[in-house]
């Protein structure tokens, strides 16, 4: 019996380490490429013919890895008027039909008197939300995953005033609530800023503390400890309205960028091995939420 035992146990630890080395990994130079194409469109608010540009980008590139978004067209009234808008949403099935959404905007900020590019703020966590939907095509999942990609978030005024900011995730929840479909969001991972060079990501205090606390173990795990830093902030962001209507919702951020909302937001104060750290703890934080959601 005990032979067996240990048979069964070298099996195990065998098969653990083929699907280990066969499991796509997140490939940073990949997510790096996307993020210099967006920046390479220039400044990209919501309504712009850049952000129309894109978003065909990240239509292409979401179709040619089999995963062809629906387009949530909607128009925004905004103090500027009327502003035409729409959310991508690619889905990629899994054992079950409930969803995990993975989220990023990809506009950004109307900037009156420069050029603003937002290669961390937009272009950053898009990029890693793109290579993450190659990485996760190709895994077994257990729920359905959702990769959206929200437009509107930035607001069109300067100045963050509500209701003018994301428009883009309250749109989308109002449709999941109208169509009845939001009690299957199980979870949101958002992603926001994740691209500076000094990577630094606080727990956001209005994130549902579970999945905060899976996501930040998993980045401790990793040796990421130092990124993920155990202080608390409390940020507005995408996440909110799902948190208001009752999905848990972590908020991935690094708030402690000098060049937020200004030209400096660029390429040379970015860096790849950044949206590799993001990715990497997405993934594998991803199997104990899975876990906890089936307990």
């Amino acid at each position: 019996m005990r032979r067996g035992l240990i048979a069964l146990a070298a099996i195990a630890v065998a098969s653990t380490l083929v699907h280990a080395v066969d499991a796509p990994a997140f490939d940073a130079a990949r997510a790096w490429a996307h993020l210099q194409k967006q920046v390479a469109f220039g400044a990209r608010p919501a309504g712009s013919a850049a952000l129309k540009s894109c978003r065909d980008y990240l239509i292409a590139e979401l179709t040619k890895i089999g995963i062809a978004p629906k387009q949530q067209a909607f128009v925004a009234r905004t103090p500027a008027g009327d502003v035409p808008m729409i959310n991508l949403i690619a889905t990629i099935p899994g054992r079950r039909p409930e969803r995990i959404v993975i989220a990023s905007h990809y506009d950004t900020k109307r900037a009156p008197n420069f050029k603003f590019v937002g290669a961390s703020d937009g272009a950053s966590s898009t990029a890693a939300l793109l290579e993450l939907g190659r990485v996760l095509k190709l895994r077994q999942n257990e729920f359905t995953l959702e990769l959206l990609f929200l437009d509107g978030e930035e607001a069109v005024n300067w100045d963050w005033h509500d209701p003018d900011n994301t428009y883009g995730s309250r749109h989308y929840v109002d449709t999941a609530r109208e169509a009845r479909t939001l009690s299957s969001i199980k979870a949101l991972i958002l992603l926001d800023m994740i691209g500076d060079r000094d990577l630094t990501i606080r727990r956001d205090a209005t994130s549902t503390p579970w999945l905060v606390d899976i996501i930040w173990n998993t980045a401790a795990r990793l040796g990421h400890r130092s990124t993920f830093s155990s202080e608390l902030t409390a940020v507005e962001d995408d996440h909110v309205p799902f948190v208001t209507a009752g999905v848990a919702a972590v908020d991935i951020i690094d708030l402690d960028y000098p060049q937020w909302h200004t030209a400096q937001d660029d390429l040379a104060h970015v860096a790849d091995k950044s949206l590799k750290i993001v990715g990497d703890v997405v993934l594998a934080a991803l199997p104990d939420i899975e876990r906890q959601l089936t307990r």
